[in-house]
């Protein structure tokens, strides 16, 4: 969700990779919760962090505490960010219910990234 949001609020001004130290697939809740506000990551992959070694990156961010404590070293000057989201993938309870933590994590993740946006790339 964060690298759909990311792209659109960047608007080209900066190339916007997505991985994580597991790869498990996109979530079709997120695509679809996505689909409601208007972004499409239907085509979006799941890659692993180690994938993107030899990229010198500008910024890092990490979305969740597992990933910030376990997130590979970097040579670059990168600089890190880091803010933890609930992984609506692990709610328990009905449908709907599952649903709407996924919608609330969409909510947090979308201010972020258009804060971050706005805050280093312009």
């Amino acid at each position: 969700m964060a690298e759909g949001y990311l792209h659109h609020f960047a608007k080209g001004k900066a190339t916007i990779y997505s991985a994580g130290i597991e790869t498990h697939g996109v979530n079709p809740k997120a695509i679809q919760v996505m689909k409601e506000d208007g972004i499409d990551i239907s085509s979006h992959t799941s890659n692993n962090v180690n994938e993107y070694s030899h990229i010198d990156f500008d910024y890092i961010i990490t979305v969740c505490d597992n990933a910030n404590e376990n997130c590979p070293f970097f040579p670059s000057k990168a600089k890190r960010f880091h803010q933890n989201f609930t992984d609506p993938a692990k709610t328990k309870g009905s449908e709907e219910e599952i649903l709407n933590s996924f919608r609330k994590v969409r909510g947090e993740i979308k201010t972020y990234s258009e804060k971050f946006i706005k805050q280093h790339i312009g």
